[in-house]
C-alpha cells in the first residue's frame, strides 16, 4: 500500500469547517461513515476528501456503487474539479452473468452470489490501485444485497478488517433509503457524520451536519451550518465564544457629537455591545452609523451588516444627511454587506462578521437590524444563543458592536420581537413623543455596564446636518410614553434652542 504519512497526523478533509469541527481531519486508518439523505452533499464531501489527498501526494480511489463514472466526473466538472490526477474512479458494474436471465442460478440465492462478487471487485480494485484514501458510494447497495442486518454486519466488519491492514482512511456513504433505519454501520464506524438538508416555508434550502460520534477525539458538537455552492460543500463551525480571548486595551470610542457622548458617560467602551431600540423611523441606523463615521475619522476601519435595507436606498439617504457611506466604501474603510435573511443561515452570517474582525482588523460593527436577523432564525430560543455567542465572540475581541432593534408600534407601550436587552452592554432608548402640536424624538440611556451614564431625556432632530441632539428635556414628564406634559422651567425645545 502506498504509506504516503499514513501513520502521522490526521487526513485533511479539504473542507475547512469541516476539519475544525473534527480537531484537524479524519484520524487515518480508520473507516469513516458520512450519512444523508439524497441532495445532502455526500459524493461532494468525499471527492473534497479525495482531492485533498491528492494534492498532499496520496494515491485515492473512489468506488462507486450507484453513479456511473462519467455522471462522478461530471459532477466534479460542475464545481472546477479534475479528477485526472492522484485519483482513480472505480465503477462497479454486475457481472455479465447476473444480467443475463439465461444463467441465472435457481439453487442459491442471486443476492449471495452478488454481494460476494462485489465485494471480490471492489478489493481486487483496492488492491490495483494501493490507496491511502477510499470513498465507498454507497452502502445502499450493499444493504440490499447483504438483505438481512446479519450479513450486512458482517460485511462491513470483513470491509472494516480488511483496510485496517493496510491502514487505509475510508469513507463510506450511505443515503439512508433504507425504509429501516440500520445503525449497523454507526457501531463499527470510527467516526460518524450526519448531513441534513431543511426546506423552510420560505427561501432557500437551509444545509446543516454534525458529527454523531468519534472515537478517542473531542470534536465540536452540536449542529453547524453548510451550504453547497460552485467550488464545494462549505461548513461553519457553531460560533463557540469561550473558545476565543484577546489581549486588548480598552478605551472609550467618541460618536462624534459631543452631547450624544455626554448622555453615554464619555461614549462606549471597545469590547462592548450597543443595543439602539425604537419603533420604526426614530433613526435607529444613523444612531448607530454615527459610530461608524467618528471611527474612520479616528483612521480606523468599520463594518455595516445590512438586513433591511435596500443599499442604495441607505447610500442615498445617508448622503442626504452629510455621511457618503458610499466614498467611504470605496476608499476600503468601510466595509458594506447587504444580507439576505431568506438566502444567508445565521451560521454563515456570524462567519462573515468574524472574518471581517480576525481577517481586516474591524473593531466597528454595525448589525442593521436584529429583526432581519431573528427572520434567519427557525426558533426566537436559538436567536437568543446565536446572538449571545457573537455578541461575546466580538467583545472578547476587542471590537465595539451596534445592533438595531426595532419595536413595535409607535407610541405608548412598545414591545420588540424578541428581548435581549440585558445581552447588550448599552441599551440606546429612542422614542416619540408629541409636544406643542408637533411629533419629536427622545433620547435616553436606560442601560450601561461599562460606567456611568446620564439619566436624562434628550430631544434629537435628524436633518441635513445628521443628528443633532438638544439639552436634556427637564420642563416635561412623560416623555418616554409619548405624551408628555409641560411642568415648566427647564430647557426649551429643540428647534428653539437652535432658531
Amino acid at each position: 500500500m502506498n504509506k504516503v504519512e499514513t501513520t502521522a497526523g490526521k487526513a485533511k478533509s479539504g473542507i475547512w469547517g469541516l476539519d475544525d469541527i473534527l480537531s484537524g481531519g479524519f484520524s487515518r486508518g480508520h473507516i469513516f461513515l458520512v450519512e444523508g439523505a439524497p441532495g445532502t452533499g455526500k459524493t461532494t464531501v468525499a471527492l473534497q476528501f479525495l482531492l485533498e489527498g491528492a494534492r498532499s501526494g496520496e494515491k485515492c480511489l473512489y468506488v462507486t456503487l450507484s453513479e456511473t463514472e462519467r455522471e462522478l466526473r461530471d459532477g466534479a466538472a460542475s464545481h472546477g474539479w479534475s479528477l485526472d490526477s492522484g485519483i482513480e474512479v472505480f465503477e462497479l458494474l454486475p457481472p455479465e452473468s447476473l444480467l443475463d436471465s439465461e444463467q441465472q442460478q435457481s439453487l442459491l440465492y442471486s443476492s449471495d452470489l452478488e454481494l460476494g462478487e462485489t465485494t471480490k471487485q471492489i478489493f481486487e480494485a483496492v488492491e490495483r490501485a494501493r490507496p491511502s484514501r477510499v470513498v465507498l458510494d454507497s452502502l445502499s447497495e450493499i444493504r440490499l444485497l447483504a438483505q438481512s442486518s446479519l450479513r450486512y454486519r458482517r460485511q462491513i466488519l470483513a470491509i472494516k478488517h480488511y483496510f485496517a491492514k493496510y491502514n487505509t482512511t475510508v469513507m463510506m456513504l450511505d443515503d439512508l433509503t433504507a425504509e429501516v433505519a440500520d445503525k449497523t454501520v454507526h457501531s463499527v464506524a470510527h467516526g460518524v457524520l450526519r448531513l441534513e438538508e431543511l426546506a423552510p416555508a420560505y427561501g432557500a434550502e437551509r444545509r446543516r451536519m454534525r458529527v454523531i460520534k468519534y472515537r478517542g477525539v473531542k470534536f465540536r458538537g452540536g449542529y453547524h451550518d453548510a451550504t453547497i455552492t460552485t467550488g464545494g460543500f462549505n461548513v461553519f463551525p457553531r460560533l463557540v465564544a469561550s473558545e476565543y480571548r484577546a489581549n486588548f486595551e480598552r478605551s472609550t470610542m467618541s460618536s462624534g457629537i459631543p452631547e450624544f457622548d455626554r448622555l453615554l458617560g464619555g461614549g462606549v467602551e471597545t469590547g462592548s455591545s450597543t443595543l439602539v431600540l425604537g419603533p420604526a423611523g426614530t433613526g435607529k441606523s444613523l444612531a448607530a452609523i454615527v459610530f461608524i463615521v467618528a471611527a474612520i475619522e479616528r483612521g480606523e476601519r468599520a463594518a455595516l451588516f445590512v438586513f433591511d435595507e435596500e443599499l442604495g436606498l441607505l447610500f442615498s439617504r445617508m448622503t442626504a444627511l452629510g455621511i457618503d457611506l458610499e466614498a467611504m466604501q470605496r476608499s476600503g474603510v468601510l466595509f458594506v454587506e447587504q444580507v439576505d435573511a431568506a438566502e444567508l443561515s445565521p451560521g454563515e452570517f456570524a462567519h462573515r462578521v468574524r472574518k471581517r474582525v480576525d481577517e481586516d482588523k474591524i473593531r466597528t460593527v454595525v448589525i442593521d437590524s436584529l429583526n432581519g436577523y431573528q427572520a434567519a432564525m427557525p426558533e426566537e430560543n436559538s436567536l437568543i444563543l446565536h446572538i449571545h455567542e457573537l455578541l461575546q465572540y466580538l467583545n472578547r475581541r476587542g471590537a465595539a458592536t451596534f445592533i438595531t432593534v426595532a419595536q413595535h408600534g409607535l407610541v405608548g407601550d412598545m414591545k420588540a420581537p424578541v428581548d435581549v436587552t440585558y445581552l447588550a452592554d448599552t441599551v440606546i432608548l429612542l422614542r416619540y413623543f408629541e409636544a406643542l402640536g408637533s411629533v419629536r424624538r427622545a433620547m435616553s440611556i436606560i442601560k450601561k455596564r461599562t460606567g456611568e451614564h446620564e439619566a436624562t431625556i434628550r430631544e434629537y432632530r435628524i436633518d441635513e446636518r445628521g443628528l443633532t441632539i438638544g439639552e436634556p428635556l427637564e420642563g416635561f414628564q412623560g416623555v418616554l410614553r409619548g405624551v408628555p406634559v409641560y411642568i415648566g422651567g427647564g430647557q426649551p425645545l429643540l428647534e428653539e434652542q437652535t432658531a
